[in-house]
């Protein structure tokens, strides 16, 4: 990997391809670095409006999550939210575009808005929990400024940073197999040895699924055809595929899940912006909320899982794009760590839930963005959708899905940096590896591998070699893990 300062080089998944004069073209070019990253404005469009074909489904699920009752039995309007999800979407990632300069795009976590409506309304009302969004933003942003959230991605150790990578490009291909429907969960699992199974009953059924193979096995053509924008021609091919089936086949809409591919009658949407602000900051915390202690403990396991999804998938991202030096480093990243902070705040304010980089960014890396411009297109694009939401519903999740996998496959190359002869390496970073596609969680795979790390120093005497950081983090994924019981233990339900 090439080692990078200020004016990072890029060194690519397929090679080096360095730029034979990285001068700036003009403002634009010099301001985001384009050339000197080795890309270019063509590649950093591209890059952009493939990553929001990716993750373009959070503006139709992300208002299906937030659509239960609160404690008072209050619903939050389905408009409303889609407006606060596009709105706080397109804001954190210009800001991460302009402020961090990598190619990052943010959107509502999935983990917090499912924490949200699964967990804490049905104690608190939906200003309540917003105000909670705020507080677990403005948590992590009191981290970085700090300096203590940079010192803990540039102390983990590099082997767990390509495992990092490694873990999350699998848990991205399981993601986007998930969602085509080529594999799915067995209804009854607690009956069988086999979680997981083969489209329905072992065998692949349906369009949908056609449509995601056809559109996976042409990125992948085009891609050993070395073709530019490959991924992003493979989602316009896979997406007008689908319209056309979907056209002359009556194929009903539940199959195809929540992006039903037909063009719609009235392509523009008016927003709707009666969210924002629409808080309650402490009332959590109070006698008609969860009360301190329980609020303080949803306040916890968001930071945490915002603090570290969020810092594995920059890693994973960032080594993809060839922004990390030999170390592991990023340029700017205190930057982009204080905007990502900054979108629990967003989220909370717009009413949206609290804002996360997606992982879906790596299908922009993969179409050869490299800076923060891609973002800005990303975020002008989901601005964009504030009057056009309509249309953001007309790519399948199962094209979207064959974008996954392939970034997932190609972010599997990181496997070999590691030295997997050298065990004392080789069980954190499978164990940080194997836990992400296996729990569905990022913050797991990366919680198992610094226990391991340190468990294993101090197993063979070495325990002062992980630094006071990583045993620091082995406490706090100690907790994490354990949290449950001792909430028990603690009366906290």
């Amino acid at each position: 990997m090439t080692q990078i300062s200020t004016e990072p080089s890029v060194t690519p998944p397929g090679g080096p391809t360095l730029p034979s004069d990285p001068r700036p073209k003009n403002a634009l070019d010099g301001f985001f670095k384009i050339s000197a990253r080795g890309s270019t404005l063509a590649g950093e469009v591209r890059g952009g409006l493939t990553t929001f074909m990716a993750m373009a489904y959070i503006l139709l699920l992300n208002p299906i999550i937030l659509s239960v009752a609160d404690v008072n039995g209050n619903h939050l309007s389905h408009a409303q939210v889609t407006t606060a999800t596009a709105l706080a979407a397109a804001v954190t990632t210009i800001l991460l575009g302009v402020v961090g300069n990598a190619p990052l795009a943010a959107a509502a976590g999935l983990s917090v808005s499912n924490t949200l409506a699964a967990v804490m309304v049905p104690h608190i009302t939906w200003p309540q929990a917003m105000g909670l969004c705020i507080i677990y933003g403005a948590a992590i942003v009191l981290l970085v400024v700090t300096g203590l959230r940079e010192k803990i991605m540039n102390g983990i150790p590099m082997a767990l940073k390509h495992a990092i990578t490694i873990g999350i490009g699998l848990f991205i291909a399981l993601i986007g197999l998930v969602n085509a429907g080529f594999v799915s969960r067995i209804p009854d699992a607690a009956h069988t040895d086999t979680p997981l199974q083969l489209g329905i009953s072992d065998n692949l059924q349906g369009w949908p699924v056609l449509v995601f193979a056809v559109t996976l096995l042409t990125i992948f053509i085009l891609q050993t055809r070395k073709v530019p924008g490959a991924i992003l021609i493979g989602i316009v091919v896979g997406t007008v595929l689908s319209v056309v089936l979907n056209a002359v086949v009556n194929i009903p809409a539940s199959v195809w899940g929540l992006s039903v591919p037909t063009f719609p009658g009235n392509p523009v949407s008016s927003p709707d912006f009666g969210l924002f602000g629409h808080i309650d900051l402490f009332g959590a915390f109070g006698s008609h909320g969860m009360g301190a202690l329980s609020a303080g403990f949803a306040v916890f396991a968001l930071v945490l899982a915002g603090f570290f999804d969020a810092m594995a998938t920059i890693i994973g991202i960032g080594t993809e794009a060839g922004l990390a030096d030999e170390q592991g480093r990023m340029p700017g990243l205190s930057k982009a760590l204080f905007v990502d902070g900054t979108g629990g705040v967003i989220g909370g304010l717009s009413g949206a839930s609290g804002q996360t980089v997606f992982i879906e960014s790596a299908t922009g890396v993969g179409e050869g963005a490299r800076t923060g411009f891609s973002s800005v297109v990303t975020g002008l694009v989901f601005a964009a959708m504030l009057f056009f939401t309509p249309i953001a519903g007309m790519v399948p999740g199962q094209v979207a899905a064959a974008a996954l996998v392939v970034i997932g496959s190609m972010m599997l190359a990181q496997a070999r940096h590691i030295e997997w002869n050298d065990r004392e390496v080789a069980i954190p970073a499978f164990l940080t590896i194997a836990l992400m596609p296996f729990t569905y969680s990022i913050t797991a795979g990366v919680g198992a591998g610094v226990i391991a790390y340190c468990a294993i120093k101090a197993g063979r005497g070495r325990w002062r070699e992980p630094g006071v950081l990583m045993w620091g983090l082995t406490v706090v994924f100690l907790v994490y893990f354990a949290l449950h019981p001792i909430k028990e233990w603690l009366g906290i339900h």
